[in-house]
């Protein structure tokens, strides 16, 4: 039998994959796949790496959020251990899973098959990677601030509330972005650097992200009138791309440094990162998904 490692998350979501880890091992074993599981843990997850070696696993599945498949990643890259990774998305916000259009049924037979696709990773001042998201500025840190259990509750509506509030504290930093050798400055609400296209929920913010060109994709949200800010909003919760908007500027490349004055800290995947300055580059095709 095929022998896959299942790291899931208990307090992801609503909390509520423990009650449906029956039916995964079931659904599997069913598919004959030998599931071993490791539960994470909120502080030292350092067994992680002996439970994937002892478990002789020829994959992980990861069972939460972007965060945990966020951390399941580091933890295979950081220790040269080369297998393949999938999701079950059972966090309050999963986009790279959402970008595949992966539900539990297709990744289950994905895994079944052994079938993978190559995606890029970014790595963000050469020491931390992230599959789907880099970015800084107003909103990066609501994440970080919503209490677990209003997400738990009302899932990215609790985002969504919280960004509402800090409307008027919206405040434009400068920002000095070096991509490929080229230099821009603009002054910006934020960035993002994609790999995906799908992030907060939003499944196509940029036709331009793709997972697996060697590249990565930076929006950066221009300072703009607070009418100018609302009427793109609109657009994005239409499910409109941000391409073109007089008020994003985009690049893209292989590799970006972003500096500025302003004291910012980075959200990696939606996990709290480094303050910046922050460079990222593209590993291309680094790590292989069950897709």
């Amino acid at each position: 039998m095929k022998k896959i490692l299942l790291a899931y998350n208990p307090v992801s979501g609503h909390a509520a994959f423990k009650n449906q880890l029956d039916d995964v091992i079931e659904n599997l074993q069913r598919r004959g796949v030998l599931l071993s599981v490791y539960r994470t843990q909120a502080d030292d997850n350092s067994s992680f790496v002996d439970c994937v070696k002892s478990s002789g696993a020829e994959g992980v599945l990861a069972a939460g959020g972007d965060g945990t498949l966020h951390a399941v990643i580091n933890w295979l890259k950081r220790n040269d251990l080369d297998l393949p990774v999938g999701v079950i998305g059972s966090g309050t916000s999963n986009d790279f899973a959402a970008h595949l259009g992966l539900d539990a049924e297709k990744t289950f037979d994905a895994v079944a098959a052994g079938r993978t696709r190559p995606v890029d990773l970014g790595l963000a001042n050469g020491a931390e990677y992230f599959i789907n998201v880099a970015s800084a500025g107003v909103f990066t840190s609501i994440a970080h601030e919503v209490d677990s259990r209003l997400k738990n509750f009302l899932g990215k509506s609790a985002y969504y509330l919280r960004g509402l509030g800090e409307l008027t504290n919206f405040k434009a930093v400068p920002l000095d972005v070096e991509a490929d050798g080229q230099k821009f400055s603009v002054e910006a609400f934020l960035f993002l650097v994609l790999n995906s296209p799908s992030v907060a929920g939003f499944k196509k913010i940029s036709d331009a992200a793709q997972i697996d060109d060697g590249k990565l994709d930076l929006i950066a949200l221009k300072k703009c009138s607070p009418r100018s800010l609302m009427t793109l909003a609109k657009k994005i919760l239409a499910g409109g791309c941000v391409d073109g908007d007089e008020n994003i500027l985009t690049l893209q490349a292989a590799t970006l440094t972003i500096s500025t004055s302003a004291a910012l800290t980075s959200d990696l995947d939606g996990e709290a990162g480094a303050p910046l300055p922050l460079k990222v580059e593209t590993l291309r095709r680094a790590i292989k998904f069950f897709a």
